[in-house]
């Protein structure tokens, strides 16, 4: 398998298209009522209640501003919003390289746009498979898989795209935003991806604990096991 070598990179780029799913929705309005700010004509693609949530909050600001991810891939949601960032479109948009010409052409052809900074937060597994009275079922049902993927794939390129993943951060990425033309440096983004890598690791090993410290057998009857066959 080639794998590629960045040789060439931007220390500004400027965010023009940005991608925003959370689970935790807190500072999400102003952060997003910033960006617009240092940006009038900012791109913000969105999915679910994250949408919803912006919808309500920038009223008839988010008309021309505001896209929801399954119009700009041209694929609904799966239902239980099982799949809804998991599009080439999308991926395209975090992880083309700024100065490949194969990527250029990629986004040309697919009329995709480069993504450059991510809004993401994970579902609450540790939360929900820790409640009182918590099955195997509700542990399952917020194990995050467009989530991780969405933030590895920006913290990867965080030569070009900023993981934002931890609303105590906004507040700063707004005030450099601000200051320097609606860009962000490539200290900032190498630091938000140090955080997102993170971010994720965790995420996984409370995950790969909880199913390793919790017997099926302890499990299968909150199940209608068929037979099959």
């Amino acid at each position: 398998m080639a794998v590629n070598k960045v040789e060439t990179i931007d220390d500004w780029v400027r965010v023009t298209t940005v991608l925003a799913s959370v689970s935790d929705k807190t500072g999400l309005e102003a952060l997003v009522r910033g960006l617009l700010r240092v940006n009038p004509s900012l791109t913000i693609l969105s999915t679910g209640g994250t949408f919803t949530a912006l919808e309500h909050a920038l009223g008839a600001a988010a008309a021309s501003r505001l896209q929801q991810v399954s119009r700009y891939t041209g694929q609904p949601e799966m239902q239980g919003g099982l799949v809804k960032t998991l599009d080439f479109r999308i991926y395209l948009g975090l992880l083309s390289e700024t100065y490949n010409p194969a990527h250029s052409a990629d986004l040309a052809r697919t009329s995709a746009r480069p993504i450059d900074l991510v809004v993401a937060n994970l579902y609450p597994f540790e939360r929900a498979s820790s409640a009182p009275g918590a099955t195997l079922e509700d542990a399952r049902a917020n194990v995050d898989i467009g989530g991780p993927c969405m933030v590895r794939a920006a913290a990867k390129n965080f030569h070009r795209v900023a993981a934002l993943t931890d609303p105590e951060d906004y507040p700063a990425v707004l005030e450099e935003l601000a200051a320097h033309q609606g860009a962000l440096c490539l200290a900032t983004r190498y630091r938000l991806a140090q955080k997102a890598f993170g971010l994720t690791a965790r995420y996984d090993a409370a995950i790969a604990g909880y199913f390793q410290a919790t017997p099926l057998a302890a499990q299968r009857a909150i199940y209608t096991v068929r037979s099959g066959g």
